[in-house]
């Protein structure tokens, strides 16, 4: 078995498999069907917090509590729970985690393109079998779907809005009837008590493959949102890019707490349209300036930094990520771009290395 220092992602069960364990150990309320844990420690588990053994369990979501809870209680009940929200608020991030600590295992995903089949949440065959014996069961390939239906485990669809909308329908059924027809062998597969499904959409893909009616019914809805406050950001920001660094060993975060905090600002200054005093109205980007572009952003500065630096995070190694995140149209973005380094950026008199570094990379 591999050893999860030397895995550059571990799955979410991995990588707090102490943590759930520790949970596991003092979790004495009642747990649904297949649980691994209580909805309480669920909870616990991603918003954090000390057990009564003193075992300290780290949040993996900085946001409402009553919307995790919601969540949380959707997936003890008949109905499937989608995730909705901008890109970069942590869809995919929770719907692992709570996966991970519903059923112990994230990986039962079906990822959304707009050529993903239906065979991907339904099942498929195995050809050379299917030519040799005809449809058998042994010539099934289930998919992530059936596969959670039997285990009882839960099944995460991710991206739903971009899977065509004749696929997303085959979910209906599954979702309703908790039982996936198998016409070709006469028979079906039906869902074992724990069974359920996280799925995700980005409400700006509003109008591309739009859920219809029937499916919407079969789903409670949790919007998740931007966080509301920079200290909120700049928290999960560092979080994630101090789990990142250890993975890549870069420099440790703390000697990039003054870049993480001047991204962050900047990120949602452009994303509101107005810094942070009120005062000054901005442009906005075409892009989202997300929270998870930050990450990214902060992450590659520190590489900047630790194989062509000295370690320490400054301004010219995020300089760049930055112009790349926010000018995603070359025309209209990078005319908000400068006036935005003219304007706000430039009169700020700490800020004077950020602006020549910014400045050196912006065409």
């Amino acid at each position: 078995m591999t050893d999860t220092a030397d895995l550059l992602r571990p799955h979410a069960e991995q990588a707090f498999a102490d943590e759930l364990a520790a949970l596991a150990a003092v979790d004495d309320r009642p747990r649904p069907p297949a649980w691994r844990l209580s909805p309480w420690a669920v909870v616990t588990y991603l918003l954090g917090g000390t057990l009564a053994d003193g075992t300290v369990v780290s949040p993996k979501y900085v946001g409402p509590r009553r919307l995790v809870e919601v969540a949380v209680a959707t997936l003890a009940t008949d109905r499937a729970l989608l995730l909705l929200g901008v890109p970069g608020t942590a869809k995919t991030w929770v719907s692992e985690h709570l996966a991970a600590a519903v059923s112990g295992r994230s990986t039962l995903v079906v990822q959304g393109t707009s050529g993903t089949g239906e065979d991907a949440i339904r099942y498929g065959w195995n050809y050379a079998r299917l030519l040799a014996e005809g449809p058998t069961q042994a010539a099934v390939v289930p998919s992530p779907v059936m596969t959670a239906m039997r285990e009882a485990s839960i099944a995460r669809v991710e991206e739903l809005t971009r899977i065509p909308s004749d696929v997303q329908d085959a979910l209906i059924t599954i979702l309703s009837e908790k039982s996936l027809p198998v016409p070709e062998l006469g028979a079906e597969v039906q869902a074992a008590k724990g069974f359920n499904v996280i799925a995700t959409a980005n409400d700006r893909d509003r109008g591309v493959n739009e859920l219809s009616s029937a499916l919407r019914r079969r789903f409670n809805t949790v919007v998740l949102p931007l966080p509301g406050t920079a200290a909120e950001e700049v928290d999960i920001v560092t979080r994630r890019v101090a789990q990142l660094g250890r993975a890549l060993e870069l420099p440790p975060v703390p000697a990039a707490a003054e870049e993480i905090a001047r991204v962050v600002t900047v990120f949602r200054e452009l994303r509101s349209g107005r810094t942070e005093d009120g005062r000054t109205a901005v442009k906005t980007p075409s892009g989202t300036m997300s929270t998870a572009e930050a990450i990214s952003v902060v992450t590659s500065g520190l590489a900047l930094a630790a194989h062509f630096g000295d370690g320490v995070l400054r301004p010219a190694d995020v300089a760049a990520g930055i112009v790349g995140a926010v000018v995603k149209d070359p025309s209209s973005d990078t005319v908000a771009w400068t006036e935005y380094l003219e304007a706000v950026v430039r009169e700020r008199r700490d800020w004077a290395d950020f602006y020549r570094a910014c400045r050196e990379v912006t065409a």
